[in-house]
């Protein structure tokens, strides 16, 4: 293994690195849109986020590459960059999940809690930024770097429909030029790993420190 081979697959780690960073910081904008639709008092805003959660959550990760990919071109269209189509991609399917996850955070804050902010005078806007998600972001902050894992290991699939150069995908390359899987793609496990693990083990620190499971 020389100096070439090891560049391009942390090149493939930095590719993996971008993907995942863009896809959290847009899954997250869309996924508190998801929430608080679920969570409003029009029955249309939560029908609709239901009916998209649902339908996202239900929707192979794969066919929704292929269909952010290719969908465009069919229409006539240019063709769509390849780290467009796999942040567009695990955007709309994050969000699902996203969205759901912070809608039991902000039901899970105690009934009082609501009642009060009622009783201050706030309408349902303030009641919900200046009461309601201060606290539900305590619960929601270990589940939500807890998915930021999961979110990196669905990276690969970009590169299984889009050719986009992640992680997984220089490891292929370099293992089809060589014929060394055990090598490359053991190395790749461990890069995975290294990006993985930080963020599971704040996940357990972040549970203990804010003591969520005490409420």
């Amino acid at each position: 293994m020389n100096y070439e081979q090891v560049i391009f697959l942390l090149q493939g780690a930095w590719g993996t690195f971008v993907l995942s960073v863009l896809t959290f910081v847009f899954a997250s904008a869309v996924g508190l849109m998801i929430a608080l639709m679920r969570v409003s008092a029009n029955p249309i805003a939560r029908g609709a986020a239901f009916t998209y959660i649902q339908a996202i959550q239900g929707t192979p990760l794969l066919v929704l590459m292929g269909v952010c990919f290719y969908g465009p071109t069919i229409l006539g269209f240019t063709s769509v960059p390849a780290l467009t189509a796999a942040v567009l991609a695990l955007t709309i399917q994050s969000s699902a999940f996203l969205g759901e996850i912070w809608r039991g955070c902000i039901e899970s804050v105690p009934k009082n809690q609501w009642e009060a902010a009622e009783c201050l005078g706030l309408n349902r806007i303030q009641r919900m930024f200046q009461v309601i998600l201060p606290q539900a972001l305590r619960i929601a902050v270990p589940p939500t770097v807890g998915f930021m894992v999961q979110i990196v290991k669905n990276t690969s699939i970009a590169s299984l429909v889009i050719g986009f150069a992640e992680l997984s995908y220089n490891a292929k390359i370099l293992n089809n030029a060589t014929f060394q899987p055990f090598l490359y793609f053991g190395l790749a496990a461990v890069l995975y790993f290294i990006i993985c693990y930080p963020l599971s083990r704040l996940s357990l620190k972040l549970e203990r420190k804010l003591n969520v499971s005490r409420g």
